[in-house]
C-alpha cells in the first residue's frame, strides 16, 4: 500500500456499520502509523472518487423498489448511515430514491458511531417520530446493536457478498428485498410492536389476529355444550393464556397464518375465530381451514361470509394450492356450510377423539410463496444501508 501497511478485508468486516473516521483512527493505532487521521481520510476519500468514477453505484436487488413502494403508502422514509452527508447524497441520488426520504442523518453528525444508538436517535429526532412508530432495516452487527440499543425493532438483513457479521440482534432476517415490499413490513412492523394484525375484513365483520385480552371472551365463547359436542374444548382460561403468548410469537410472527378473531363491526366485539392451520391429518401435512362463531350469532351467515374472505386470502395472499376441512359427522350445518363453499367430501376419519369427514378443495397452483426470513441467527453481511423509519398512521 501507499503507507507500507496492508489490512485484509476480513480486517475490514468489523468496521461496518461504523464511521469511515473511527476506521481510520483504529489503522493508525493497530499499525502505529505516523500519520494524521485527516491524512488517510483524505486519501481514503480521494480513492472512493476514483472507485464510484469506475464502478458507479450498485443497487442490491430490489431496494428501489421497496423504497418507492413504502414512500407510495405513506411511510416516512430517513437514512441513517455511517457514511458522510456528502456519500449518502450521492448514492440516494444515483439510484434515483433521493425524493423518497424526508432525512438523510450521517454517524458523522453524532458524538458516537454504531454501535451506540446516536444517529437512530438523532434520525427520530428528524422525524419527529417516536420508538414505538418506527422499524429499522440494518445488515451489520454494529447497526443491529445500535437499534438494539435505541430500543427499536431492526429487521436484519442477509448479503451473502460480505464477511460474517452477527445478525442476532434482529427481530428477524430476510434474505433479500425481492419479495418485501410495504404489506410485508407493515405487518412485521406490527409483530414488533405487539399489534395484532388485520387479516381482511367483510361486509359486517373484521378478521384479525387475537390478542392476550381476546382470549378470556374466546374462553366463554367455547363453553356452550352446542360448540364442545362438535370441537376439542379448551383448557382451563390460565393455560389458554399462556398458550396464546406463544402462538402469537411462532405461528403469527413467522407463517402469516393461523386462527384469527372474528369481530363484529357494528359492536366491536369478539363473535368468533377462524383461520388456516398446517396439520397432520390422517398421516398427510395438510392446511387446514376452520371456523367457530358464538352462539348468539349462529345462523346469521356470519360463518359463510367469513369463510368465503379467508379462501380468498389463502389464494392471494398465501397462495396455498390445497386446503383441507375436518367436520364432525354429525354436525350438519357445517357440513352444510363447508360443501356450499366448494369442498368434497374425501372420506371418514376418527380425528381428535371425533368421528369426522375430511373435505378438500384446490386452489389455483401456486407454491406457498417462500419467505424471505430466517430466525436469528449468525449471518453474513453486507455494505451498510439505510435506516427506514415508519410512522405508524392507522
Amino acid at each position: 500500500s501507499h503507507y507500507g501497511v496492508r489490512v485484509d478485508i476480513p480486517y475490514c468486516y468489523r468496521f461496518i456499520g461504523s464511521t469511515t473516521r473511527f476506521m481510520m483512527e483504529t489503522i493508525i493505532s493497530d499499525f502505529h502509523m505516523d500519520i494524521s487521521p485527516e491524512e488517510l481520510l483524505s486519501a481514503v476519500e480521494a480513492e472512493k472518487v476514483r472507485l464510484t468514477l469506475e464502478e458507479g453505484y450498485t443497487e442490491i436487488p430490489g431496494v428501489c423498489n421497496l423504497v418507492a413502494d413504502l414512500y407510495k403508502n405513506g411511510v416516512s422514509l430517513a437514512v441513517a448511515s455511517s457514511s458522510n452527508p456528502d456519500e449518502i447524497e450521492k448514492a440516494v441520488t444515483a439510484l434515483q430514491i433521493r425524493p423518497y426520504f424526508c432525512k438523510l442523518v450521517s454517524g458523522c453528525t453524532v458524538a458516537n458511531p454504531k454501535p451506540a444508538p446516536d444517529v437512530f436517535l438523532k434520525a427520530l429526532e428528524e422525524l419527529g417520530a417516536g420508538k414505538e412508530e418506527c422499524l429499522i432495516i440494518e445488515d451489520s452487527a454494529n447497526g443491529l446493536l445500535a437499534a438494539k440499543a435505541a430500543g427499536i425493532p431492526a429487521v436484519g438483513f442477509a448479503n451473502p457478498n460480505s464477511g460474517k457479521q452477527d445478525l442476532s440482534a434482529a427481530y428477524m432476517v430476510i434474505e433479500g428485498f425481492e419479495e418485501i415490499d410495504y404489506s410485508f413490513l407493515s405487518d412485521l412492523y406490527s409483530h414488533a410492536h405487539n399489534i395484532p394484525v388485520t387479516i381482511t375484513e367483510t361486509k359486517r365483520t373484521v378478521i384479525r389476529e387475537l390478542a392476550i385480552e381476546d382470549i378470556r371472551y374466546l374462553h366463554r365463547i367455547c363453553q356452550p355444550e352446542e360448540i364442545t359436542r362438535y370441537i376439542r374444548p379448551m383448557e382451563n382460561l390460565e393455560t389458554e393464556i399462556e398458550k396464546q403468548k406463544a402462538y402469537i410469537q411462532t405461528a403469527y410472527r413467522f407463517y402469516g397464518y393461523g386462527i384469527w378473531g372474528i369481530f363484529e363491526k357494528s359492536s366491536g366485539n369478539l363473535i368468533g375465530r377462524c383461520g388456516i392451520e398446517q396439520k397432520m391429518i390422517d398421516g398427510q401435512a395438510e392446511y387446514e381451514i376452520s371456523y367457530l362463531i358464538d352462539t348468539a350469532h349462529q345462523r346469521q351467515g356470519y360463518a359463510l361470509e367469513c369463510m368465503r374472505a379467508i379462501l380468498a386470502y389463502a389464494e392471494h395472499k398465501l397462495h396455498i394450492k390445497r386446503l383441507a376441512a375436518v367436520i364432525h359427522k354429525d354436525n350438519l350445518p357445517s357440513l352444510r356450510l363447508i360443501e356450499r363453499l366448494g369442498f368434497c367430501r374425501e372420506k371418514s376419519l376418527f380425528y381428535e377423539g371425533m368421528d369426522c369427514y375430511l373435505y378438500s378443495m384446490p386452489l389455483e397452483r401456486n407454491q406457498l410463496r417462500a419467505a424471505s426470513l430466517a430466525v436469528k441467527e449468525k449471518y453474513q453481511k453486507a455494505p451498510d444501508t439505510s435506516v427506514y423509519g415508519k410512522r405508524y398512521q392507522s
